[in-house]
C-alpha cells in the first residue's frame, strides 16, 4: 500500500500543479512554479530562494528569485485557484471564517510596509511587516488560509507614494486600515461562494462599526472579541459598559461549557449572555475556570443560534493561530527574502497553497503514514523525475 500512497501524493502535487500552470506564460516559469512549490513542502530548515535552489539541483537562486520578482504572473490568480482547490476539499456549510494579522520580523526599511509597529505575534514593538489574514476553519479540523493583504502604513508608507513606487507597490493600492483589508477580503470569499456559518476575528475587528455594519448589511453572523469598557444598551433598557453590565449579573446566570479541545483537554469556562436591545444582538463573557481575566465577544445572530452554537463559533477562532504556526514551520510563510509588494504576495500565496496541498494530502492518507510522508517530502522531483 506505501507505493500506490505515494503515487497518490504524487498525483495530487501534479494536479495542483497542472492548475496554476495556466497562471504563467512560458514553460520554465510553470517549472519554477513547480520548482518553488516543491521546495515550500519539503523538510528544509529554511525555505527562502537560496535552500529552495539547492534543494531541486539549481547551482544558484537566482531563478527562483527572478520567478518571485520579476516573472510575470498573477498573485491574485494563484490565490482564485488556491480557494476553488480548498473548497473542493474542505467545504462546509458550518466553518467558520476567521480573520487575524500576523507579524514578520525585517531589518532596513526598503520592504513593503515595513516599518517599527506593534506586533501580537511578536509580542512587540519591532521593525516589521504586518500581513492581514483570512483562515477557514471546518469542525471536522480542517484549517487553511485562503486570503492575503499586506498592511501598508498610513502616514510612513501609503501617503509616501515615492517611497511605495521603490517597493514596487502599484499607485492604484490605497491605503486600507486592516479592517478594511478583511471586508475586502470577506466581499472575495461570498463572491466565490465560500460556504461558511460564521465569521470570527479579535478586538480590533469587533470594535470596528464599519466591519460591523458590513457584515449585518450582508447577513453574515459574527463572533468578534470587544474591549471590557464596550459601551451596550440591553434588552431590559439598562446602559453601561459590559464589564459593568457583567458584574451585576447573578452566579446562576454562568454555565460551564467546553468551546473546543486544545493540547491539553477540553477547553473550558464559565458562560453568561447579556442580551442587547435588538434581538439580532448579544453579548456573550466567558470567565476563566481559575484567575484570569473575563472576556466579551459581541454577536450578531440573525438565525437566533443557541448558545452552545455561539459558543462553537467563539471558540474557532483559536485556529488561525494553527494556520500560521503550520504554515510558518511546514511552508516557508515567514521565510521569504522579498522586498516588493508583488513579491511578498506572491511568495505568501504560494506558501498558503503549500498549507493547502499538505492538508489535502494529509487526508488522503487518513492514517498519516509518516516513513511515507517523509518520502514525499524528501524528494527533489516529480514522479516523471522532471524539476
Amino acid at each position: 500500500m506505501a507505493a500506490e500512497d505515494l503515487e497518490v501524493l504524487d498525483a495530487e502535487f501534479e494536479a495542483v500543479c497542472a492548475r496554476i500552470g495556466p497562471l504563467f506564460y512560458r514553460p520554465e516559469s510553470r517549472a519554477h512554479a513547480r520548482e518553488y512549490l516543491r521546495g515550500l513542502l519539503a523538510p528544509l530548515e529554511k525555505k527562502n530562494g537560496w535552500t529552495i535552489a539547492e534543494h531541486v539541483g539549481a547551482p544558484e537562486p537566482k531563478r527562483m528569485q527572478r520567478f518571485l520578482n520579476l516573472t510575470p504572473w498573477d498573485a491574485d490568480g494563484m490565490r482564485d485557484v488556491l480557494v476553488g482547490y480548498a473548497m473542493e476539499h474542505f467545504a462546509d456549510e458550518r466553518a467558520v471564517l476567521i480573520a487575524d494579522p500576523t507579524g514578520f520580523a525585517k531589518k532596513g526599511r526598503k520592504s513593503a510596509g515595513v516599518q517599527r509597529q506593534y506586533s501580537g505575534t511578536l509580542g512587540r514593538i519591532d521593525n516589521c511587516q504586518i500581513g492581514t489574514f483570512l483562515a477557514y476553519a471546518t469542525p471536522g479540523g480542517h484549517r487553511v488560509l485562503l486570503d492575503r493583504e499586506l498592511y501598508l502604513p498610513e502616514h510612513t508608507w501609503a501617503a509616501d507614494r515615492e517611497r511605495c513606487r521603490e517597493a514596487g507597490v502599484p499607485d492604484a493600492v490605497p491605503f486600507r486600515t486592516r479592517p478594511q483589508q478583511v471586508r475586502l477580503m470577506v466581499e472575495r470569499a461570498l463572491a466565490a461562494k465560500v460556504p461558511f456559518a460564521w465569521f470570527a476575528a479579535d478586538e480590533e475587528f469587533g470594535q470596528n462599526p464599519q466591519l460591523r455594519a458590513f457584515l449585518e448589511e450582508h447577513t453574515v453572523s459574527y463572533v468578534m472579541a470587544v474591549p471590557k469598557n464596550t459601551e451596550v444598551t440591553t434588552a431590559s433598557g439598562d446602559a453601561g459598559k459590559i464589564e459593568d453590565l457583567t458584574a451585576a449579573l447573578p452566579e446562576r446566570a454562568f454555565t460551564r461549557r467546553a468551546c473546543g479541545i486544545g493540547a491539553k483537554g477540553f477547553r473550558s469556562y464559565d458562560w453568561a449572555v447579556v442580551e442587547a436591545g435588538d434581538p439580532d444582538h448579544r453579548y456573550i463573557v466567558r470567565r476563566p475556570l481559575d484567575s484570569g481575566e473575563l472576556a466579551y465577544f459581541h454577536c450578531f445572530t440573525p438565525r437566533r443560534d443557541p448558545l452552545s452554537e455561539v459558543i462553537r463559533a467563539i471558540g474557532s477562532r483559536w485556529p488561525v493561530e494553527e494556520c500560521f504556526e503550520a504554515a510558518k514551520q511546514e511552508a516557508g510563510l515567514d521565510q521569504y527574502q522579498v522586498r516588493k509588494y508583488d513579491a511578498w504576495h506572491r511568495h505568501i500565496t504560494m506558501s498558503m497553497l503549500a498549507l493547502c496541498l499538505l492538508a489535502v494530502m494529509r487526508q488522503a492518507l487518513q492514517k498519516g503514514d509518516l516513513g511515507l510522508w517523509t518520502t514525499f517530502r524528501n524528494r527533489t522531483d516529480g514522479p516523471s523525475g522532471t524539476g
